[in-house]
């Protein structure tokens, strides 16, 4: 199986991935880790793939989503962007818009406690 179709796999498997540098539990670079705390603060059930544990994934990765950084957020299937994009639009209410639209449970408290520290 290629890189490309392990991905489309787990996208469309999953109703949240993050293709990260590391753990959800243990992010290995600074950008993850944001990302990731987002998504664990307001309890989103996701799926974490460590790109830097498989290099084509890493690689294939940054082909699938014609983007060339890493985070890589995904929700039902479709690519949502990387760290500044889902800071923006968790700042903006866009994220929780977002969940909302496509059925994805999160704790709406907890985004509305990141907007507050961040205003």
């Amino acid at each position: 199986m290629s890189a490309a179709e392990k991905i489309k796999q787990t996208v469309e498997a999953n109703d949240v991935v993050l293709y990260m540098k590391g753990t959800k539990t243990m992010p290995q670079c600074g950008f993850s880790s944001r990302v990731a705390g987002v998504l664990n603060f307001m309890g989103v059930e996701y799926a974490d793939v460590n790109v830097l544990a498989d290099e084509e994934i890493r690689t294939g990765i940054k082909d699938y989503s014609d983007w060339p950084t890493i985070p890589q957020l995904y929700v039902k299937g479709e690519f949502v962007g990387g760290c500044d994009i889902v800071t923006e639009m968790t700042l903006s209410g866009e994220l929780d818009q977002l969940f909302d639209a496509k059925g994805v449970a999160y704790d709406k408290d907890a985004a509305e406690k990141i907007r507050e520290a961040n205003a």
